[in-house]
């Protein structure tokens, strides 16, 4: 058995879901990060922002300030540029003060939308990030992430600790 999506309900599952594969980042023992910040913009249209991440980050040097906004795209179908045209993602970025845009899918990008993301990541003149995860890609990332398996992943966590006996 693999992690998969079948179990989890909805598009607000998924986004919490999301939120707490964030708040889980800290926890990490090799991690620079030194708090996490998790606002979610509720029930009702969200304007293309679904989550607002604000990592407080440390170097060898200083301490700085990161911040993602982040839309969680819970669809069966390939995400498309249809399905976030209407959001002006540079000016959202400015308004929220953050580094850049993370688009999380359950399934995959379209062609369409990966290249948009590439030519605005090679034309911003703000330097402003777009990044997209793939369905697999977030699966990659809470496949670590244990300690929300039990919560998001009942049956797999049930799979694994019956096959660690």
């Amino acid at each position: 058995m693999n992690l998969n999506f079948d179990e989890i309900r909805d598009g607000t599952h998924f986004e919490d879901l999301v939120a707490a594969y964030f708040k889980e980042l800290k926890k990490g023992k090799k991690s620079n990060i030194s708090n996490v910040r998790i606002k979610q913009s509720g029930v009702g249209t969200d304007g293309g922002r679904d989550i607002l991440v604000e990592f407080d980050l440390y170097d060898e040097v200083v301490d700085f300030k990161r911040i993602w906004v982040v839309q969680c795209k819970f669809h069966e179908s390939n995400i498309s540029t249809l399905h976030i045209n209407s959001i002006n993602i540079p000016s959202l970025i400015h308004s929220y003060r953050a580094s850049g845009y993370l688009l999380i899918c359950k399934s995959n990008p379209t062609s369409g939308t990966t290249e948009l993301f590439e030519r605005l990541n090679d034309e911003c003149k703000f330097k402003y990030h777009y990044e997209c995860w793939t369905g697999e890609v977030f699966k990659s990332k809470l496949s670590v992430t244990e300690n929300l398996h039990r919560h998001f992943f009942p049956a797999y966590h049930q799979f694994i600790e019956n096959k660690r006996r």
